[in-house]
């Protein structure tokens, strides 16, 4: 299979195997040091960088919600002032979700889907090293604010008229406002690279129905970020409005309403579950497919869950406010749905369970992550389906009930299938295989630690404990649980520990992986691990689902594209047949100097309006220089 009508240039069938890879390595090499550092736009570096980045930011809200689990160890406890404790319970929530949940996500997504649709780059590579730097100067913003005793302190959802003008005195609701901005501005740009990479960049017949299960995940993903998203950059620019400008859309003296920014944070808040879970659901398919020795069972079917999900995701908010008085006819319609979306998630479950029933499954560390998904999620969701129920949750909302629900389904459904795809996929990120020994006491440790820690919480909501109090008197009778809670605990952080130590060890010490060390059937796996700059030598052309299983070691590839130049191979949406060659830009330092000019709009206009207007400058600059034609078409992007 081949592209007609190509121009004369150095075309990778003119060329021996030897003599192209040193070409290719020329044309698509990042340069040492500073200037390859902030210039690239190399998938691979940037998905290292945002998953190094996000778990670091892990590592730092894991150490804040030990902080919490010291002071609410025993009754009156002093670790922690109330002013203290309330920045650093905003910090850990916003952190968890804006800086790691998502962010790791997409960041996987960053450096796998290019490798695993066969080419041999993301779709706006510049977009994408612009969004790796709007998303850690986010970060930076949050956490020197929280090192200048400026962190916010009205929650991770930030609910008026806590956090307005009234009440949020200082600058920390407007901190956590713009640190919104940086994170979905950064998670609304990679969303729109996958979705074209998916759709356009696909290996020569690679159809819609020959598509990895990750692949597919990460497509809907993408589109329900960009949909959902928006809602949540609307919400945190109406609050700094009210707060920065004195417009009212949520003071209702002056005709605004409260109840608009939960309705507002949680059309998006909801469906970020599913942004943080359907990622996983990939994850697990493909960790199941390569250890159990088949393709997972029932293909149709789960790309049709995904999609269910997906939609249904949109009609779940309103059961995070059944406390606020809705109408009964309301009430009813978001029950019914908040328990159906149970649907499409028992279908794939049954599906993969089927996978290891008819499988022969080799329980490898990647395998058991993917088996304690399904102990832990199971909870989650059935306890999901319980605080669904409005009489219910009118007695469980805001206790230490929904605390425990949640984390076993974002934890459980999304963090541990999440550690099962590292390890699996280590290998391809650095060649090396981490230990499998450690992998296996690290499952243990993280396990156990995690359902000590979190399941008598359940117990703890049921007793009446609320969410997000500072401390609690004796006679409450919660001591003995918060203490047994807050010893597990450390249990379930040395898991952690112990997992950041295998990568660290394997990195530098772990034995050399190879290609495809698991055996797996996809893309990714049929170049070198780690790969090259360009990716793939030539374009493997896909013939079925599982091409590294059906086609061996030798798989057809794609002729024409030029290796002395960056080109991509274009191709329709649905059956991937080849359309059109196109450039993609080399490495340029304007996406980071396009950030830092948006850096400094962003942070200064938390301070005066004016910085917006002053601000608007450098970003124009920047932008202006970040699109000025080259002469050659491969640098204009």
């Amino acid at each position: 299979m081949s592209v007609g009508n190509l121009p004369r240039g150095l075309r990778d069938t003119e060329l021996a195997d030897d003599a192209m890879a040193r070409v290719l390595e020329r044309t698509w090499h990042t340069p040492p040091g500073w200037r390859g550092f902030f210039t690239t736009v190399d998938h691979k570096i940037i998905g290292r960088r945002y998953i190094v980045t996000a778990f670091i930011f892990l590592l730092l809200g894991g150490i804040l919600g030990l902080a919490m689990r010291w002071q609410l160890a025993r009754p009156e406890a002093r670790v922690l002032d109330p002013d203290l404790y309330n920045q650093v319970f905003t910090m850990h929530g916003s952190n968890m979700m804006f800086l790691f949940a998502v962010p790791v996500m997409e960041a996987m997504a960053v450096y796998l889907i290019p490798l695993m649709v066969g080419t041999r780059n993301i779709a706006f590579p510049r977009l994408n090293a612009f969004s790796y730097w709007i998303y850690l100067a986010g970060g930076l913003l949050l956490w020197i604010s929280f090192a200048l005793n400026m962190a916010p302190d009205v929650g991770w959802f930030a609910y008026v008229p806590l956090a307005g003008p009234q009440y949020g005195a200082g600058k920390r609701a407007d901190i956590w406002a713009q640190m919104i901005t940086f994170t979905e501005l950064s998670a609304l740009a990679v969303a729109v690279e996958i979705v074209v990479t998916v759709l356009k960049q696909r290996a020569p017949g690679m159809s819609l129905d020959r598509m990895p299960l990750f692949v597919w995940t990460m497509l809907v993903t993408a589109f329900v970020i960009i949909l959902a998203m928006p809602a949540i950059m609307i919400a945190s620019s109406t609050l700094i409005l009210d707060r920065l400008v004195g417009t009212h859309f949520f003071n209702p003296a002056e005709g605004g309403d409260v109840l608009l920014w939960q309705h507002l944070f949680w059309f998006f808040g909801h469906p970020e579950v599913y942004i943080i879970f359907l990622p996983a659901v990939g994850m697990i398919s493909t960790i199941l497919a390569t250890f159990c020795r088949r393709p997972v069972f029932g293909y149709a079917p789960m790309v049709l869950a995904l999609v269910g999900t997906a939609l249904l995701a949109f009609g779940l908010w309103v059961h995070h406010m059944f406390t606020t008085g809705l109408p009964r006819v309301a009430e009813g319609f978001f029950t019914a749905s908040s328990m159906a979306i149970a649907i499409p998630s028992g279908l794939q479950i049954f599906c993969w369970l089927a996978t290891l029933w008819y499988g022969r499954p080799v329980f490898r560390t990647p395998l058991l992550y993917v088996l304690a998904f399904f102990f832990t999620f199971i909870i989650g969701g059935m306890t999901g389906v319980m605080v669904a129920s409005v009489p219910l949750d009118t007695q469980l909302h805001d206790t230490y009930f929904v605390v425990a629900h949640f984390h076993y389904v974002l934890i459980g459904g999304a963090v541990f299938p999440l550690l099962g795809a590292v390890h699996y996929w280590f290998p391809k990120f650095t060649g090396r295989m981490p230990s499998e020994r450690l992998g296996r006491w690290t499952v243990a440790l993280i396990v156990l630690g995690f359902n000590l820690t979190f399941f008598p919480m359940h117990m703890l909501g049921m007793q009446g404990m609320t969410r997000r109090v500072y401390t609690y008197q004796a006679e409450m009778g919660w001591g003995g649980l918060n203490l047994f809670i807050s010893l597990s605990s450390l249990l379930l952080a040395a898991g952690f520990l112990l997992f950041f130590a295998n990568l660290l060890w394997a990195a530098r010490r772990g034995a050399p992986a190879g290609d495809n060390p698991w055996n797996a059937p996809t893309l990714e796996w049929a170049t070198a691990s780690p790969p090259p700059p360009y990716n793939f030598a030539k374009i493997p052309v896909v013939r079925s689902r599982h091409p590294l299983w059906d086609n061996g070691d030798v798989l057809p590839v794609a002729a024409g594209l030029r290796a002395d130049r960056r080109e991509l191979l274009v191709t329709r949406v649905t059956d991937a047949r080849p359309e059109a060659r196109e450039s993609s830009p080399r490495n340029s330092i304007w996406p980071f100097w396009s950030a830092v000019a948006t850096t400094i709009l962003l942070i200064g206009s938390i301070f005066t309006p004016w910085a917006v207007v002053w601000g608007a400058v450098p970003v124009a600059i920047a932008l202006t220089l970040w699109f000025w034609p080259k002469g050659d078409p491969e640098d204009e992007s």
